[in-house]
């Protein structure tokens, strides 16, 4: 068995078990005591010195990756107006920690292609059929203002016919603009993406700050392994759940129960750290919005999120808001649940995201930050509320919203569909998506029910004539 097919406390017992054996635990810290020398290497050397991105004055991605290395390595070896071309992870365009790689690429070199392929006939054996792979090609000493694309494609025959006339041209002053963090480049397929995306930028990024709005601060609490000393497996009064990426989907709850418990204190005192703890309220004991981390975009749906109930704490892989920092409401955060839900925001984060999540994707998200004096808010706050409260331990936030308590909420599946597509259709209209763009947008959902699909559109037919109106006041104003 693998770590990965294993949970922590059964790969460390069976990691104790093996190192009992004097062979296995001699060549084991043999194995070890090498990564600190090559890591600081790769780490310092100027060989290497885009291999650390820095967003917002933090380090990112500063695990060594062999395929960065390469990539920057190529670059070493090119004299100028040298080429280059290289297969590797699609990581190199859209992860946080490859940013400082695209710099060098726009900034140093003409990209000359990015071909995205996915492994689904199998090109690499024993390669996980939905990772995918870019075939990358740059010449030294120039810069980029833009570069041939194609993304999700199956059949590396068609790199006989790429670049092309009708390859689409992504221009780097729009990836600046999507991703100015992160340049991130998202996953354009065609010219109606692109669209879509510029009437999408017209609302501010998810890490802007505006005074007078509601904004986020998203943390992780606890790491599946560094803390894991912490996690029991037995439930005791004392203890408190660790909820997981597993145990929610989109709205609802898996059913699964859950599989570690933390003492209070002991969790309250990891999370408090040095700060003397007064009894003050902390962020495991409101409802907090959360989200899956472990997300790809080739799954039915990308960005999984939810409300949790109070009194859990959360771990790595469910990113988390700092409710009590941020001052943000309950009504806003159910808001803010609905519009990370609906297909319009899954289908930007799709372009974006490869098989992890990270909270940077979630800063660079477009998002209307309606208030309670926002036509619509309560419209979109009732809805998601009637999803989330189904159980008694929603209660609280039942009456806070008006519903009176969990049984207002709704359990029948046939209303909650109704409801679900009545937000997709609403928040569709939010982002002034005509009717064409927004069935573009379903369409790129292959996996998910087709009569899901046309639920959603049909709402956002019976709300066009509210939202044609609205449209038609602010233009008076």
């Amino acid at each position: 068995m693998t770590k990965n097919k294993m949970d922590i406390k059964d790969f460390e017992k069976e990691q104790s078990k093996l190192l009992q054996n004097p062979i296995i635990a001699s060549t084991w810290l043999d194995y070890q005591s090498q990564y600190p020398y090559v890591s600081a290497y790769y780490r310092s050397s100027e060989q290497y010195k885009n291999q650390i991105s820095v967003v917002n004055g933090k380090k990112a991605g500063t695990d060594i990756n062999l395929y960065k290395l390469f990539t920057e390595q190529c670059f070493n070896l090119l004299c100028s107006g040298g080429e280059c071309g290289i297969v590797i992870p699609s990581g190199i365009y859209t992860d946080l920690g490859t940013k400082q790689l695209r710099e060098m690429l726009f900034s140093q070199t003409k990209v000359t292609g990015l071909f995205c392929f996915e492994n689904r006939k199998t090109i690499f054996e024993e390669v996980d059929s939905r990772f995918k792979f870019v075939v990358l090609t740059f010449v030294k000493g120039s810069t980029t203002t833009e570069f041939p694309s194609a993304f999700m494609r199956h059949d590396v025959q068609e790199l006989q016919r790429f670049p092309s006339d009708d390859s689409l041209q992504i221009n780097i002053d729009m990836v600046r603009q999507l991703s100015p963090d992160s340049l991130s480049v998202m996953e354009f397929k065609n010219k109606v993406d692109i669209r879509i995306a510029e009437k999408m930028l017209k609302f501010p990024l998810l890490g802007e700050k505006i005074k007078g709005k509601w904004n986020l601060v998203l943390c992780n609490e606890f790491h599946m392994t560094n803390d894991s000393h912490l996690f029991y497996q037995e439930y005791k009064p004392v203890r408190l759940p660790l909820f997981t990426g597993k145990l929610f989907n989109q709205f609802e709850q898996t059913g699964e129960k859950p599989l570690y418990w933390i003492d209070e204190k002991e969790g309250r005192k990891a999370l408090i750290g040095r700060t003397e703890d007064k009894g003050q309220l902390m962020n495991y004991q409101e409802y907090r919005w959360v989200h899956r981390r472990i997300a790809r975009n080739t799954d039915s749906r990308t960005l999984i999120c939810y409300i949790t109930p109070k009194n859990v704490f959360t771990e790595v892989n469910s990113t988390t808001l700092k409710v009590i920092e941020t001052g943000i409401s309950n009504q806003q955060m159910l808001f803010l649940c609905a519009i990370t839900n609906s297909f319009t925001l899954d289908w930007m984060i799709r372009q974006k995201v490869t098989t992890t999540l990270n909270m940077f994707y979630i800063y660079q998200l477009p998002v209307p930050r309606l208030t309670k004096n926002d036509r619509y808010f309560n419209d979109i706050v009732q809805r998601a509320a009637k999803l989330i409260c189904t159980t008694p331990e929603f209660d609280e936030l039942a009456q806070e919203v008006g519903l009176g308590s969990h049984q207002q909420g709704v359990s029948d599946e046939t209303e909650r569909a109704k409801l679900r597509a009545e937000l997709d259709g609403m928040i569709a209209h939010l982002y002034r998506l005509t009717e064409d763009e927004f069935s573009y947008i379903l369409t790129t959902f292959p996996i998910v029910n087709a009569t899901v699909k046309e639920a959603a559109l049909s709402a956002y037919r019976t709300f066009a004539p509210m939202f044609a109106d609205s449209e038609k006041l602010a233009l008076i104003q």
